[in-house]
């Protein structure tokens, strides 16, 4: 009986011409402008400036890219150094076979590097761009439905992805893990937009808490998949990785909390100004208003204190003036009173 699928494209690259366009490469573009269009959005919304996050990502994207690579490789080693294979395949990165764990720490050099030369803080900007990442990664997952890769157990739920035989692949219906990761890493965008309205996430805390959310659910659905991979004790190298991840992560979440509580205040100081440029600016600013304000209080306080003196002489004139007025008039008065006694 024919049951629900998904269907799996027949093929992952299109040519035009003699230019391929493979599934894998869009995905995992299309995923990295979403990541910075969207940091760039919490980047400026926490006071830094429009094009920051792009200018770092132009350092971030090439190492994380290598970084993935390297990881996968490394790990995967058999795939392109074993009997049989060819090295050079491991160049082939549009092919599939990129470890989140090496983009991530190597991205996060190359990330290190573009923030030193813009003067701000790392911490900050991987906050901003957190759930922009978990995105990407949601996104780039498709890159596999693409190349019929990285699928879980055998199933016959409606769900389940279909693929056709291949190189060590037999054809048949299984758990599309490639799809639970994409809704997983949405939800941790999600949870990392809401956690950080909610509390102000800072100096990391952001990031570090998408880093630990995504490894809970990386490490069950690693646990499905079914492609070859190492094994320590009976269990897949990446689920130990992600339990690694995870305990890092936290522990890093829960210091930071202690020892920096609340977000930063400036994210993005004034370059002509040094790392302070921004600071000195503001202070700059208010001492200039807190002088000029000073100034209008004293001359306001001064005006009738000048005043008074001004006033008290003229007063104290008029008065002696017609004192003397009065005085000159007297006499004259008392001039005629003989002359009425005598008559």
């Amino acid at each position: 009986m024919d049951i629900a699928y998904i269907p799996s494209p027949s093929t992952g690259v299109i040519h035009l011409g003699p230019i391929p366009l493979r599934g894998y490469a869009f995905c995992i573009i299309i995923g990295v402008f979403v990541a910075v269009w969207l940091g760039n959005k919490r980047w400026i919304a926490r006071g830094g400036k429009p094009g920051t996050v792009a200018d770092i990502a132009v350092w971030a994207v090439p190492f994380g890219l290598v970084g993935g690579r390297l990881y996968h490789v490394i790990t995967d080693y058999q795939l392109y150094f074993g009997e049989g294979r060819n090295w050079v395949d491991a160049f082939k990165i549009w092919e599939g076979g990129l470890g989140i764990w090496g983009a991530i720490a190597l991205g996060a050099v190359g990330a290190w590097i573009g923030c030193r030369l813009r003067g701000i803080p790392l911490p900050a900007w991987a906050d901003a761009l957190a759930p922009g990442i978990a995105l990407a990664q949601a996104i780039g997952r498709w890159g596999n439905w693409f190349n019929q890769e990285l699928y879980g157990r055998a199933t016959d739920l409606p769900w389940a992805v279909e693929i056709s035989a291949g190189p060590n692949r037999d054809a048949g219906t299984y758990h599309p893990t490639f799809l639970y990761e994409s809704l997983w890493c949405i939800g941790v965008a999600v949870l990392v937009i809401w956690a950080d309205r909610r509390f102000k996430l800072g100096h990391g805390r952001a990031f570090a808490l998408y880093v630990a959310a995504y490894c809970v659910g990386r490490g069950w659905i690693e646990y499905m998949r079914v492609d070859e991979a190492h094994h320590i004790l009976g269990v897949r190298l990446n689920v130990w990785t992600s339990i690694a991840v995870f305990v890092l992560a936290v522990v890093y979440f829960v210091l930071s909390a202690k020892l920096r509580p609340g977000r930063e205040e400036v994210v993005e100081p004034d370059r002509s100004g040094g790392g302070d440029g921004k600071d000195k600016a503001k202070a700059k600013a208010k001492a200039e208003v807190d002088d000029t304000a000073q100034a209008a209080v004293e001359a306001a306080d001064a005006g009738p204190k000048d005043s008074a003196p001004a006033l008290a002489p003229r007063t104290d004139t008029t008065v002696a003036q017609g004192a003397v007025k009065a005085d000159l008039r007297k006499p004259a008065v008392d001039a005629e009173a003989p002359e009425a006694d005598k008559s």
